[in-house]
């Protein structure tokens, strides 16, 4: 069997393992047994895809980085799954999140230190703390409101709108403050699921989380707007000049 297959199998059977950690370690129930094996189906076939897609034999050094912050990613799921009937235990779930948070600053720099960086990794990367931010967000919403589901629900929004106005779909040029406001969402919205703060900060904290994202998403969606391609003017037809007669 090729490692283009093992990796991603190998992926799934680390997600139960996981799970099953979890659910002696605090219990799942059906609910959070489901989410969490649907999750990493569906992470490793897309990897799978993915992968052969770019022609790439394996994964990278930095992908297995990525992979095993995805499956930390798939254990959070399943602990908020599980919660809906009841407070998801903060003594597992902040953990495991902030050491996926943590990975996402290894990741980059095992991708530049062994010169695999590639397109497939930069959106396998994008995609995880794009989800992870989801989840917390849902898990938040129970507490803080349901307007925190905006924080989570905003990067898919922005790709949904790629898909109906074509003057989106431009790449943005890169920012550094982008990248800032990202990482600041997962640290944000942990700090809120920790419970170590009263409710009114709560709130406040995840209101400023959500103030950060509609700025850069609002910059890029102006930028986008002021650099979208002007449909050219159609060309006028000029009058035909009439032949002359010739001299005499």
């Amino acid at each position: 069997m090729s490692t283009v297959r093992n990796g991603p199998l190998v992926g799934l059977a680390v997600q139960i393992v996981l799970l099953t950690g979890l659910a002696g370690a605090v219990g799942l129930g059906a609910a959070g047994w489901l989410a969490g094996l649907a999750y990493a189906v569906v992470l490793c076939g897309l990897l799978r895809r993915g992968l052969r897609r770019a022609g790439a034999d394996r994964l990278g050094p930095a992908d297995r980085v990525t992979l095993a912050r995805a499956l930390l990613v798939g254990g959070v799921l399943a602990l908020v799954v599980a919660g809906a009937a009841g407070p998801a235990p903060a003594v597992v779930l902040v953990p495991l999140t902030a050491v996926a948070l943590a990975l996402d600053a290894v990741d980059g720099r095992v991708a530049r230190r062994t010169g695999t960086a590639s397109p497939l990794g930069a959106r396998f990367d994008m995609e995880v703390d794009a989800f992870l931010i989801l989840v917390l967000s849902v898990h938040l919403a129970p507490t803080v409101g349901g307007w925190v589901l905006a924080i989570g629900g905003m990067r898919y929004a922005f790709v949904a709108a790629n898909w109906v106005l074509p003057w989106m779909r431009h790449p943005l040029p890169p920012r550094y403050w982008r990248k800032v406001v990202a990482a600041a969402q997962g640290v944000l919205l942990t700090v809120a699921a920790s419970g170590l703060l009263p409710p009114v900060a709560t709130t406040a904290l995840v209101a400023g989380a959500l103030l950060l994202l509609i700025e850069s998403f609002g910059h890029d969606v102006a930028w986008l707007w002021r650099h979208r391609p002007v449909p050219a003017a159609p060309a006028v037809a000029q009058p035909t000049a009439l032949a002359q007669p010739a001299a005499l």
